[in-house]
């Protein structure tokens, strides 16, 4: 009942045009930032932790553009409930889809792994748009059912098949050896029980998922980053892929992991503003 309540709502909203979004984000940006300072101390922690040499008065800076940024991805997500085909192919622009297609070409699979940034749900909307082979969405599953249950209806509004981290294997086993794209958000937290490998990311000594390293190699997929910029324009967005591994096999013991997430550090560094800095990363500590 609460997911079919949740869904209704939603999509009633969605149904608004973009203009009208946007000012409600502008109003969820004064509530969030003025208001209720939601999260602001772990926003400013991260960025004071991750960014030592920069002054308190770029810090805040850089918190605000990330405050004012995260409501449109809230508005955004919400649309995907009910943006055409057309408007998503308007808004995203694949700069270099070929770099895709040349693996797909060679009849194998491509892993996509991308991180939360710009807008990562508007990204897999065009991902799953830019071809008929399989696309698969790996997600890993939030506690409230309903709501995920709601957010992952949208993301599979244009054929991708939503697939749970700990089912992946069994899946793209059955697309071995033939062209697929499987889209991992990369730069999760994992829990002690899914992880124990830890390095450094932003200057901290973080704990990283290394499920990507060992399905790329088992699968033999090649590994390619999803880099999505916000443009200048308000919701427009572009999508520019990178090879960063194309034989997993011939790759040493976490080498996949250390490319992919300093790919990841160094398009933060680029423009701050526009990660996930209300995500709580750094709260899993090495064990004593």
């Amino acid at each position: 009942m609460k997911e079919r309540i949740l869904t209704l709502i939603l999509y009633i909203i969605s149904l608004l045009p973009f203009w009208v979004l946007y000012r409600i984000s502008d109003l969820l940006f004064v509530l969030i930032y003025y208001v209720f300072g939601y999260r602001k101390k772990v926003v400013l922690e991260n960025l004071r932790n991750s960014f030592p040499e920069k002054s308190e008065t770029e810090i805040k800076q850089i918190a605000r553009r990330f405050f004012r940024h995260l409501p449109d991805i809230i508005v955004e997500a919400v649309k995907g409930r009910s943006i055409s085909r057309k408007q998503v192919l308007d808004r995203v622009e694949l700069l270099n889809p070929e770099e895709v297609y040349r693996h797909f070409e060679q009849g194998r699979g491509v892993m996509g792994v991308t991180a939360h940034y710009a807008n990562w749900e508007l990204g897999i909307h065009r991902l799953s748009l830019m071809t008929e082979y399989p696309r698969l969405v790996i997600y890993k599953p939030l506690s409230d059912k309903a709501f995920g249950g709601v957010l992952n209806a949208i993301r599979s509004r244009f054929g991708a098949t939503l697939v749970p981290m700990k089912q992946i294997l069994r899946h793209l086993v059955k697309l071995k050896n033939q062209p697929h794209i499987s889209m991992f958000v990369a730069d999760q937290t994992p829990g002690y029980q899914d992880s124990d490998y830890y390095m450094d990311f932003l200057g901290q000594d973080t704990l990283v998922f290394t499920g990507t390293e060992r399905i790329a190699k088992a699968m033999d997929v090649a590994v390619v980053f999803c880099e999505i910029r916000r443009k200048p324009k308000r919701g427009y967005y572009s999508c520019k892929f990178t090879t960063l591994v194309a034989h997993p096999k011939e790759c040493a013991d976490k080498e996949i992991i250390h490319r992919h997430t300093a790919f990841t550090e160094q398009i933060i560094r680029d423009e701050p503003a526009y990660w996930l800095w209300s995500h709580r990363r750094w709260k899993r500590k090495r064990r004593q």
